[in-house]
């Protein structure tokens, strides 16, 4: 994939702060990334490592989505899979959520509960099948492995979305950052910090941190739900790859656990406050940057928008479009209104299409978002488009679809910056209250311009804190002084439920021979003053 557009100056600026830091001269970096919208994010790291002076070394697929063979910033090694990872294929997102929004329909009703995660954990379980195949044949490629050693990298930097690349850094003796916010069972925090479910929302549990009862209830019930799916639907893929090259004293999750550095992509502006670790670094919103001028077709559209100005809808890069049923309520709703709109739409056209929207296949999201003249962003609630709108100040009107994105847009609204649509109910008529209520309570805006003041308030870019840590665990070879090692331990001494069934032994011997003591007491007494009273 070539660079993406503007991200020049940001780059430029990078660099030239971490000039002013100890650096480290041409280091070599193994790069796992993830296809679709993480590679977005992982292709800007790889950019600033390239204008650094670093070599970097992509692995991927033969059928990779945006994953481009050649591109000046990087060199690739191209693996080819029996059958592509489903998430490679660019109709597999359509088709899914095509199933899943039908499955909502249908209501909340224990035959929709099953039917929703029966489609949803063969899917996933579908998906780690084939991405543990790509360790397959690294392993087994013996002069491709020979020619990975013969390189000599420095590190390993990984998207643990797709864990592949940890079995790999673990066989090369690389130490290991994760560029990450979802690992194999959920959030990453889950797996490397406490995450008490009293207060820490639960991965594809969409709530606040200020729970009910029933909530917690309903939020424990969810963690241990992914701890299932995780346990038995996830990492028996990875399991038996540890099992095979590394032998039985080797353990997935440790792999997994035992990462140098997790260069999290959150921000805590956006996240609810939780507990942490010395070796999570926080980065969300390192993508984003001021906005650079349109082009002139699309500077001429809007500022034909007038007073009115316009409204940006883009559904991200993993799903091509809504089904029509569902566009064309939104299109219409769109024709009422009197600003201008751009509409991201590859799909099919949409009917009631009004003549002041606009159906673009691609567009510069970010100019767009930090143009004078916006109003309200339409979105699905994906990690990006979240931050880039919080950065620029854009009050959204989300439509989650897959995924995080009900999470996501739930953490807006609960700060005021956001309205949400449901998509399985949509009609032009509470779609257009909710774009009108987003547009004139100006309580949605002076929301969203708070947040961003928070988010740009920071003594370095999260992109410039990225670089740093990349190359702190270059120069260092690791960074274990981080890095607890309490994932080692067995859960009973985890939780000390060791120490709390000693300090209860105790406690009830101790009571015991208290007790025996005066009853031994009391019974000598007795015997003493018999002779008395007769």
């Amino acid at each position: 994939m070539g660079s993406i557009p503007g991200l020049s100056l940001l780059v430029l600026v990078v660099s030239g702060f971490v000039l002013a830091s100890p650096g480290v001269q041409g280091g070599k970096i193994l790069v796992f990334p993830v296809d679709g919208s993480h590679w977005v994010n992982m292709n800007l790291i790889i950019q600033s490592l390239h204008a650094r002076g670093h070599e970097v070394t992509v692995v991927r697929t033969a059928t990779s989505w945006y994953i481009k063979e050649d591109a000046p910033h990087y060199r690739s090694i191209t693996v080819s899979l029996p059958e592509a990872i489903s998430i490679e294929e660019q109709d597999f997102f359509v088709t899914f959520l095509v199933k899943m929004l039908k499955i909502k329909k249908e209501g909340a009703s224990l035959i929709g509960f099953v039917n929703f995660y029966w489609e949803m954990l063969g899917a996933l379980s579908k998906i780690h099948q084939q991405a543990s195949l790509l360790g397959v044949e690294i392993f087994e490629n013996k002069t491709l492995m020979q020619s990975i050693r013969d390189t000599q990298f420095d590190m390993a930097l990984i998207d643990p979305g797709l864990p592949v690349g940890v079995l790999v850094a673990h066989e090369l003796k690389l130490p290991t950052i994760f560029n990450v916010r979802w690992i194999t069972s959920g959030e990453g925090h889950f797996v490397v910090a406490p995450s008490p479910t009293s207060y820490v929302p639960t991965s594809g549990n969409a709530m606040s941190d200020k729970m009910t009862f029933g909530q917690r209830v309903k939020n424990t019930f969810h963690y241990f739900l992914n701890t299932c799916i995780d346990k038995f639907i996830v990492c028996p893929h990875y399991d038996r790859l540890v099992e095979k090259y590394f032998g039985p004293d080797v353990k997935f999750y440790h792999l997994l656990q035992g990462a140098d550095v997790w260069l999290m992509r959150v921000d805590f502006v956006f996240e609810f406050p939780r507990p942490t670790m010395p070796n999570i670094v926080y980065i969300g919103g390192f993508q984003c940057k001021p906005s650079e001028p349109l082009s002139s077709e699309l500077e001429e559209f809007v500022q034909s928008s007038g007073e009115h100005g316009f409204i940006l809808m883009s559904l991200g890069t993993l799903v091509k479009s809504l089904p029509i049923e569902i566009t064309s309520e939104i299109a219409a709703a769109f024709a009422q209104i009197p600003q201008k709109v751009i509409w991201r739409h590859a799909g099919e056209r949409p009917n009631n299409l009004g003549n002041n929207t606009l159906l673009v296949k691609w567009m510069p999201q970010n100019d767009l978002l930090g143009h004078p003249k916006i109003k309200a962003f339409v979105a699905h609630g994906g990690t990006n488009g979240i931050y880039e709108s919080i950065y620029h100040g854009v009050p959204m009107v989300g439509i989650p679809l897959l995924f995080d994105q009900f999470e996501n847009v739930l953490r807006l609204e609960t700060r005021g910056a956001a309205k949400v649509v449901d998509a399985t109910t949509v009609t032009r008529q509470n779609f257009l209250e909710a774009i009108q209520e987003v547009l004139h309570n100006p309580s949605y805006r002076n929301n969203m311009k708070r947040l961003s003041a928070l988010h740009r308030d920071k003594p370095m870019h999260p992109l410039e804190t990225a670089l740093y840590w990349i190359e702190f665990v270059m120069r260092h070879k690791g960074a274990s002084h981080l890095r607890t090692e309490s994932y080692k331990m067995p859960w009973y001494a985890y939780y000390s439920v060791d120490v709390i069934c000693f300090l209860i032994a105790v406690l009830l011997m101790l009571t015991a021979i208290t007790v025996g003591s005066i009853r031994f007491l009391c019974f000598r007494l007795c015997r003493k003053r018999k002779p008395k009273q007769e």
